[in-house]
């Protein structure tokens, strides 16, 4: 358990990420921010309240100013906008780049020591921001993606396979998008290969439809995006570090040469642990993987060029 964890901005994936770290009594405090007054009150108080229903003393407090998340070990951070219509994708990437930003300036102050994990899109840039603002090591800012994506594509076979989730072993790499890269080559069932279970266009439409699977998402809510997953995602990895579990999950992480790629964001095999990323764990790829990682990295890439620019 940590003493206080923040979670910046408490909108659906915020709210839900705060809730479920206080359930799991991961810190004794956890800290919500967010510029809109009231909501983070209003939200940590109604969460605070259900702790002797949910059986967790942790407690929630909600504020505008980072002053209260003074000495926090680890931040959430989640702030930041959808893309609207009419607003190119740079568009996108600059307006929330300037707000991560500015929420990292603000971490960066109050709580030098802490680790970031950053969960605002688009996520790998967002990684990026963080880094360069805080001037953070890598050690201290992941970015919360493969987690999420891994999680869409094993329920995607284990219902293609009808077997429990349980039994799927899967990982996913690359950036957070239409670039990411499942490892079919170490995907199992209970240890048996998925490649002998399942026909070659039936993963490829797995697959497609794990990449696409926000998306999926948005086009059924309409005015909404998904927030119940990623916030599980999140706390996976928020679980990791502050009961330093010493997890291997697939995180965006500074690459420095790991993997043939340097100096870019992208999501590779991580160890978790009180330290944050304690470890890039590197496997073998197949060419292909290889090939559609650095293709993956390379759009990341790309992307952070517009936030320098």
């Amino acid at each position: 358990m940590l003493g206080k964890i923040a979670v910046v901005g408490a909108g659906n994936v915020g709210a839900t990420a705060a809730q479920r770290i206080a359930e799991k009594n991961l810190a004794r405090t956890v800290v919500m921010i967010d510029v809109v007054e009231g909501v983070p009150q209003g939200k940590a108080l109604d969460q605070w309240q259900s702790g002797p229903i949910e059986g967790f003393d942790t407690r929630v407090v909600g504020f505008q100013t980072y002053d209260q998340a003074a000495g926090a070990e680890l931040f959430v951070v989640t702030a930041g906008i959808a893309r609207k219509p009419g607003m190119s994708r740079d568009d996108l990437v600059k307006t929330n780049a300037g707000i991560v930003r500015s929420v990292s300036e603000q971490i960066a102050r109050v709580a030098p020591a802490s680790i970031i994990l950053v969960v605002s899109n688009p996520l790998d840039v967002m990684c990026y921001v963080a880094m360069k603002a805080t001037g953070f090591p890598r050690e201290r800012v992941i970015g919360m993606a493969g987690v999420l994506d891994t999680a869409r594509y094993r329920m995607f076979l284990a219902e293609a396979l009808d077997v429990s989730v349980e039994d799927i072993q899967a990982m996913v790499l690359g950036g957070h998008g239409d670039t990411m890269v499942p490892l079919i080559s170490y995907t199992t069932v209970s240890g048996i290969p998925v490649a002998q279970l399942l026909d070659q266009p039936r993963l490829d439409a797995i697959v497609d439809r794990a990449r696409n699977g926000g998306a999926e998402i948005v086009g059924f809510l309409k005015t909404g995006s998904a927030y119940y997953a990623p916030s599980a995602a999140a706390v996976q990895m928020v679980e990791s570090i502050a009961l330093d579990k010493k997890r291997i999950l697939p995180c965006s992480a500074w690459l420095q040469g790991e993997f043939g790629l340097r100096d870019v964001f992208c999501g590779v095999p991580c160890k978790l642990g009180r330290g944050g990323l304690e470890r890039i764990v590197e496997i073998t790829l197949t060419d292909a993987e290889r090939t559609a990682l650095h293709t993956s990295a390379e759009a990341v890439r790309v992307t952070q060029k517009v936030v320098d620019g």
